[in-house]
């Protein structure tokens, strides 16, 4: 169950998340919501598969951006270090980050069950 306690144990920032939702709870926990419906996490999978630096920088230059405004900080992390090789067009094999990110998006995904 998704709830403003579970985030915090998760690690997020919720007292950030929260501010930037003007502090509506049900608010924030919808946008948490929609995470499950991201389509940027399947793009940055198929576009490092494919090799194809470009379309993987600005798949994880927008979940870094989604995840970072919900103060997600575990997955954030995460998309950071991802958006930064992939800034830098560093040829490398991402199969361990990768693995990474989709085990926070897992965690999130069970929370909102």
């Amino acid at each position: 169950m998704l709830t403003i306690e579970n985030l915090r144990a998760y690690g997020a920032n919720v007292d950030e998340g929260l501010a930037r939702c003007f502090n509506n709870e049900e608010f924030y926990l919808k946008l948490v919501r929609m995470l499950n419906n991201e389509k940027n996490f399947d793009k940055l999978s198929e576009a490092l598969h494919a090799h194809d630096l470009d379309a993987a920088f600005e798949a994880a230059h927008a979940l870094k951006g989604v995840l970072g405004n919900l103060a997600l900080t575990p997955a954030f992390d995460k998309a950071s270090e991802i958006t930064e090789l992939l800034r830098a067009r560093t040829e490398m094999d991402y199969s361990a980050l990768l693995a990474d990110l989709t085990e926070q998006q897992r965690i999130l995904k069970e929370m909102c069950e």
